[in-house]
């Protein structure tokens, strides 16, 4: 054996080791399918096949966190890793390691069944407080003790198979042995952040298991693409909702319920629904919503949102759920908030789920997202494609990477032209969504527009102004095409972002955004002083459209005359309730402030121990709410079910 072939022998080991795992994890999937076959019948071939294929991005996630240490110590670039007892140490981490996470999958083969889901971190919480784990865990070798001898004949031959090689002998280390060496470290370095997160792109989140709706069309069947280790490591850090009793249900449902019933008897109007979700756009940025600041002489920095404020339905009073994009989605389509954590990146995102999209579908819609982000980019194709959104129009589709901006996706600009141009071919009625993407960090716009737009005092209104401008010319193409005046519009953002002008250096300030009503077909304006949150536009749209059916969703009905409406929203844990003319903040267990949104705009006053009576209204709501949120969430109940 030559010198090079002794210097690459290590990586060889690790590339066979690596290969090994991710066939064996194949096995332990397909075992886990042929157990809990019956619970995924409705799948065909086809559709199996595709989840076991979108399984290895998973299982490689998995194998490279369990086996990260074994990695780092077999790659250094340092002649100890050749001793006989550094590798018999290494064989032995390298053979319990994995022999952990097959077990976790073996477990799951007969646990899913009472859990319809893969087990996550919060296993270990839950046992806790078990006084007879013992107990429990002799009886569940019993009664499956058949999964048990499988399990050690499984090991065995694992440790068998991944012994077949061996590291050669120490080869003579020299200064160019150290160099490759530390390259070859560095290489796998590279490769593990990349498989890790899913891909090295600069939009792409780290994958988590609400990445699994890539690969199915309802969330139960996202089980079979995890595997039960990244299931647990995913979920270990995230929050476990604990169930609450603060009201009977009868009391509950009658200061909050979720589930909307039909409230008149109008026939079902199939308008086309078109959502423009615009990165970062605070409510600040819009001198239409503005015009008390500086003395009545603020512009904003959006002329074109400004004249459609004139011609659409809106409130003074407008708030998106959370404060990052990831929150966005699944508030504005599904009608969930994020509480605490995204909900898409909770150990929740596998529960059952309706939206706007799923609802409109079943009526006969055509349903599509566009986003000009590389394809993937977010977990959006994931989440849109649980929504039941049928169609997704990507950068990929979109096909010419000379209008890409270099780091997010292709300019807002040809983008909203291009999606004017498929519109235009789909069959009515049809729901479509668009997020944007040109008003996000490191605020650039296209070289030909440098200079158009006024810079502002934040970074973010020259592009804002950019895309302002791309809302204009989509609203150009889309008049002159027949689906337009039949067509319901609602333009917000996905959350607001840094403040300059001091009214909105508050907290609700920092949750403000615009939310616009706008059909052109008819007379839907005004601006109303009741208060419009994102998880709202589901249920206003519904009710717009006089959609007869019962349905779920966390938000309320803009369009109604009631007045018990409130609007939610959570960052790090603490809870802002708005409703009236007040503010409540909570950390969930003891109010800590509260405020006259209408007299204190700048929350300089804390009324927490002046206005009791309010704070106890405001309590009781927050309590309704995060009652129904966390035991919905915890027993799988976000959708409509006949009693």
């Amino acid at each position: 054996m030559n010198q090079k072939q002794r210097q690459q022998s290590v990586y060889l080991i690790l590339i066979y080791q690596f290969v090994l795992l991710l066939a064996l994890y194949a096995l332990c999937r397909l075992g886990f399918f042929m157990i809990n076959k019956s619970l995924f019948k409705h799948l065909t071939s086809g559709e199996i096949a595709y989840t076991f294929l979108g399984g290895i991005k998973f299982d490689i996630v998995a194998l490279l966190y369990i086996n990260s240490l074994y990695i780092v110590l077999q790659a250094v670039p340092f002649p100890f890793k050749y001793k006989p007892n550094y590798q018999k140490f290494l064989k032995w981490l390298f053979i319990v390691t994995n022999c952990i996470g097959f077990l976790a999958n073996f477990i799951d083969f007969a646990y899913y069944k009472f859990t319809l889901k893969r087990t996550t971190g919060s296993v270990f919480s839950q046992f806790s407080n078990e006084q007879n784990k013992l107990k429990l865990t002799v009886d569940f070798l019993i009664e499956y003790w058949y999964l048990l001898i499988v399990f050690v004949l499984f090991v065995l031959a694992f440790a068998k198979l991944s012994q077949l090689f061996k590291a050669v002998d120490k080869p003579k280390f020299s200064w160019k042995t150290y160099v490759v060496q530390t390259a070859a470290l560095l290489l796998i370095a590279f490769l593990f952040i990349g498989g890790v997160r899913g891909g090295w792109r600069h939009s792409t989140r780290p994958i988590t298991l609400s990445n699994a709706g890539d690969y199915v069309k309802a969330p139960g069947d996202m089980s079979l693409v995890l595997n039960t280790p990244f299931s647990i490591m995913k979920t270990l850090g995230s929050s476990k909702l604990k169930p609450l009793n603060y009201f009977d249900e009868a009391s509950l449902n009658r200061i909050y319920n979720p589930i909307h019933l039909p409230s008149d008897t109008n026939s079902f109007k199939k308008l086309n629904v078109v959502f423009l979700i615009i990165e970062s756009l605070g409510k600040e940025h819009v001198g239409a919503l503005n015009k008390d600041q500086l003395n009545g002489k603020y512009k904003g920095f959006t002329p074109f949102i400004d004249s459609l404020v004139g011609q659409s339905f809106t409130s003074a009073h407008t708030y998106a759920n959370g404060r990052k994009s990831i929150d966005a989605l699944p508030s504005v389509i599904s009608s969930i908030p994020s509480i605490k954590e995204p909900f898409v990146l909770s150990q929740y995102s596998s529960n059952n789920t309706t939206s706007i999209a799923k609802l409109l579908g079943d009526e006969g819609y055509y349903t599509a997202f566009f986003h000009g982000a590389p394809n993937g980019s977010m977990g959006f194709s994931a989440y849109t494609n649980l929504a039941g959104i049928k169609h997704y129009y990507g950068k990929t589709e979109y096909n010419n990477d000379a209008d890409f901006d270099g780091i997010w996706g292709i300019w807002d600009d040809p983008f909203m032209q291009y999606m004017a141009k498929t519109i235009n071919t789909f069959p009515q009625p049809f729901f479509s969504a668009f997020f944007s993407v040109s008003s996000h960090h490191p605020f650039k716009v296209p070289q030909q527009y440098q200079g158009k737009f006024p810079k502002g005092n934040l970074p973010i209104q020259e592009p804002l102004g950019y895309t302002d401008m791309a809302i204009r010319n989509f609203f150009s193409a889309a008049k002159k095409m027949p689906w337009y005046k039949n067509t319901l519009f609602v333009l917000c953002a996905d959350h607001a972002t840094v403040s300059y002008l001091p009214d909105y250096q508050t907290t609700a300030g920092y949750f403000s955004i615009p939310i616009l009503f706008y059909f052109p077909g008819g007379e839907l304006k005004g601006k109303t002083d009741k208060i419009i949150q994102q998880i709202d536009i589901m249920p206003s749209v519904l009710s717009f459209l006089h959609y007869p059916k019962a349905y779920f969703a966390f938000g309320f009905n803009a369009f109604d005359n009631k007045t018990d409406n409130f609007a939610i929203n959570n960052n790090d844990g603490t809870f802002n309730l708005y409703y009236g003319d007040y503010q409540l903040t909570s950390d969930g267990q003891k109010s800590l402030s509260m405020f006259n949104l209408k007299q204190d705009r700048r929350n300089l006053k804390n009324l927490i121990e002046e206005q009791p009576e309010v704070k106890v209204q405001l309590e009781e709501k927050l309590k309704a709410f995060v009652q129904q949120y966390n035991n919905r969430m915890i027993n799988n109940q976000l959708t409509y079910k006949k009693n």
